[in-house]
């Protein structure tokens, strides 16, 4: 067995993660929360070639996908969201007709994992604290570790540059609300603003979530919860195929929206 040396594992780590972060300082779409959306997102982006980048402020990756309905650890995807499902080698039951039912440790996990093989980056505890705007619109993100931020110290941020931005953040919307707060920019709703989510309705929040996954300003794409929750359409609670297809379908919407560009 070879000696361990503690400095040689220290060196290890630091020098791998600053190629990382200096690696993507540039990069092509930069997504704002770790929530299946985002993961998927990633994931259809990384697979056609994009390199793009996911921040996540907290310590685990998979936004409330883990805990399940109600910290029973199953989750719901109906019928339209099963090929996902089945593209990402995730087991499903078929509990009624339509209703597929999927152990979410496992689901939280795949998705991770083959994302990641699939090229996509994840920085955890990091958080997007401001954008980088321009006349442009969304050139890039400005992150801080999310330590920083809960500590409260007075920590100045650094900046990535991307082509574009998803919002994945959820139920908070976090990084759409930075442009139409901080920047007082309007944005690509009924209101110009964060419209704030409806009351749980599954069907009717299913039903939208494709039609809010839209850029509602230059650079700036919102898929997941946080599409839903900008347009003012209700919350679906445990039911997650909208999350699968929104993170495909925005990835899409990128996808195309960049190849345009150039």
């Amino acid at each position: 067995m070879v000696k361990l040396d503690d400095i040689t594992v220290t060196k290890g780590i630091v020098k791998e993660y600053m190629e990382d972060l200096l690696d993507y300082t540039d990069m092509d779409v930069a997504i704002g929360g770790g929530g299946p959306s985002g993961i998927v997102a990633g994931y259809y982006l990384a697979k056609a070639g994009y390199k793009v980048a996911l921040f996540e402020r907290k310590l685990s990756i998979g936004g409330g996908m883990w805990g399940g309905g109600m910290m029973f650890n199953k989750v719901v995807v109906q019928e339209e969201g099963k090929r996902i499902l089945d593209e990402f080698g995730i087991r499903s039951k078929e509990y009624e007709e339509g209703y597929y039912i999927v152990d979410s440790i496992e689901s939280t996990s795949t998705l991770t994992s083959k994302a990641t093989q699939a090229g996509l980056k994840i920085f955890n505890l990091m958080s997007i604290e401001d954008v980088l705007i321009r006349e442009n619109g969304i050139n890039g993100v400005v992150l801080n570790w999310s330590s920083v931020e809960m500590a409260g110290l007075h920590i100045d941020p650094l900046t990535m540059r991307s082509k574009a931005l998803i919002d994945a953040t959820g139920h908070p919307t976090e990084v759409t609300k930075i442009v139409t707060e901080k920047l007082g920019r309007k944005i690509k709703t009924q209101t110009g603003t964060v419209m704030g989510e409806g009351s749980m309705w599954a069907d009717r929040a299913e039903g939208n979530i494709l039609k809010n996954v839209t850029e509602i300003y230059p650079g700036l794409y919102v898929t997941g919860m946080a599409a839903n929750a900008v347009h003012g359409s209700p919350r679906m609670g445990p039911i997650f195929g909208g999350m699968l297809l929104s993170g495909e379908y925005v990835a899409k919407k990128v996808a195309k929206d960049l190849e345009n560009r150039e």
